[in-house]
């Protein structure tokens, strides 16, 4: 069966044939014609299983007839990889045609998002918690919106964006048609799925979500401290041609990428610490083989589509048993094939007969030859206990630095005080030893004072130049002091 069977536009046939698709998969070729007939709808599809044409095409047709200029389709996605990858495939279904489409996701300069929405593009990608950035502003009021996607429901719920995703919906008009699209119907989500759907077409919701037929799946069971030394050990061959290799926490792919880069493997990695610049950089250069592994967090399980990837390695096994099929996920996409391992220690068997009720199986036990399990090795990550003791022995050595330094700084406040006090008492007695000097002085010479009974002063009067002085016996009186003329206003008239 061809994707002819579908009342689809020729354009959108020959996106569809460009891609290289010539068979619709299960959920496309259950799903697109109630979509097409504008039903609601609620599919289950595990990842991999090609639902991202299968909502995209019946968009593509609605809005080829529509008119241009307003947004008319939201998909709402949990990750930004996964919002970029839904808007690549939307381009490529569309390129025979006018229709545009943009991301809107965080981590990125908003002034494209906001050309975005100011000029109507027909379709939206957007990440929950930046739409509703903005939806502060009035560029962003969407009312001419009829359709809404949800897609990978149960990652968002898993991420904690089920609130988000109700904020949303207060800011959307009335819709013409809702698609949700999930791996696994956890109950909140069918909640969610009573609220928003109206009478929708219900696809495989009984059915339990496993993985890809075409995918081997092995387990090797390797001590925590091995599993770095096993991964390199199987990347020496050329049976993995490229891998993509889960790890459970943001610092253990960090230290694997720099184990890997030791052992002369080109590597990057990819996790919530990346600013989105990085994030792109590492995908864009894993997908073009410029590197051969990509050490990814389940932040990313669900955002990279990569053609032809052979491998996924769980290097840590997953918490929930869907986290385990939206990884393994990744490879035999589109009716391929593709191997998935998964390095077990012993502490991570319970997580493990987990998995294998999930997926209604025992998974295969591998080994590598000369492979030495028993061998000494450095662990990759330090045992939580010493972490939180070294972040604990951290954080008082800080302390106690902090009052060193505290304590410094009083003691030097306290020598300035000293300093400044000392310099003030020196101060005051030179001002008091140089004021006692100027007393001195005053004292130790001649008064100069005049005599009363002649009015010259009595120095002079000594020397023999006052009245009745010196060897004349006499001479000038005292001189005095002429008295001013009165003015002719105080002189007296005379009548």
């Amino acid at each position: 069966m061809t994707f002819a069977f579908s009342d689809l536009h020729s354009t959108l046939l020959r996106g569809v044939d460009d891609l290289g698709f010539t068979a619709p998969t299960p959920i496309q070729r259950d799903a697109i014609p109630p979509a097409l007939a504008g039903h609601d709808l609620l599919a289950c599809a595990m990842t991999g299983s090609g639902k991202t044409a299968a909502f995209l095409l019946p968009i593509l047709e609605r809005l080829r007839t529509a008119k241009r200029g307003t947004t008319r389709a939201l998909v709402l996605s949990p990750t930004r990889e996964l919002a970029a990858q839904i808007v690549d495939h939307f381009r490529a279904l569309a390129r025979h045609t006018p229709l545009k489409a943009a991301a809107v996701y965080g981590g990125v300069n908003m002034r494209p998002q906001v050309n975005a929405f100011r000029q109507g593009v027909d379709l939206i990608v957007a990440c929950p918690g930046r739409l509703l950035d903005h939806f502060q502003y009035p560029h962003a009021k969407l009312a001419g919106l009829e359709v809404l996607v949800l897609d990978e429901a149960d990652r968002m719920l898993d991420m904690g964006f089920l609130p988000d995703i109700r904020r949303v919906l207060k800011h959307l008009p009335r819709l013409e048609q809702r698609l949700m699209f999930s791996a696994t119907m956890p109950a909140p989500i069918a909640e969610l799925s009573r609220q928003l759907l109206q009478e929708p077409v219900r696809l495989n919701i009984e059915r339990r979500s496993v993985p890809a037929a075409k995918v081997a799946q092995a387990i090797f069971p390797v001590p925590q401290e091995l599993k770095a030394t096993l991964l390199a050990k199987l990347l020496e061959g050329n049976e993995i041609g490229n891998a993509l290799v889960f790890t459970r926490t943001k610092h253990r792919a960090d230290r694997l990428v720099k184990f890997l880069t030791k052992q002369q493997v080109s590597c990057d990695r990819i996790h919530g610490n990346r600013s989105q610049a990085q994030r792109t950089k590492a995908l864009a250069a894993f997908k073009s083989g410029k590197t051969r592994v990509l050490v990814a967090t389940d932040i990313a399980a669900r955002g990279i589509d990569v053609t032809d990837l052979s491998h996924v390695i769980n290097f840590d096994v997953p918490g929930q048993p869907e986290d385990y099929i939206h990884r393994v996920g990744r490879t035999a996409r589109a009716s391929a094939s593709g191997e998935a391992f998964t390095f077990v220690a012993r502490q991570e068997a319970g997580g493990l007969r987990a998995i294998e009720r999930a997926v209604g199986e025992r998974l295969e036990r591998r080994s590598v030859e000369r492979f030495n399990l028993n061998a000494p090795a450095e662990a990759l990550e330090i045992p939580l206990a010493e972490r939180i003791a070294a972040i604990r022995a951290q954080k008082a050595g800080a302390r106690n630095a902090k009052k060193v330094r505290e304590s410094g700084q009083e003691q030097s406040q306290a020598d300035g005080r000293r300093r400044r006090n000392k310099a003030r008492a020196k101060t005051a007695s030179k001002s008091v030893n140089k004021s006692g000097s100027k007393a001195g002085s005053r004292q130790g010479k001649p008064s100069v004072h005049s005599d009363r009974s002649t009015g010259w002063p009595a120095k002079a009067a000594a020397a023999g130049r006052g009245p009745g002085g010196g060897e004349s016996g006499g001479g000038r009186g005292p001189r005095r002091r002429r008295r001013k003329p009165p003015s002719s206003r105080q002189r007296p008239s005379r009548r």
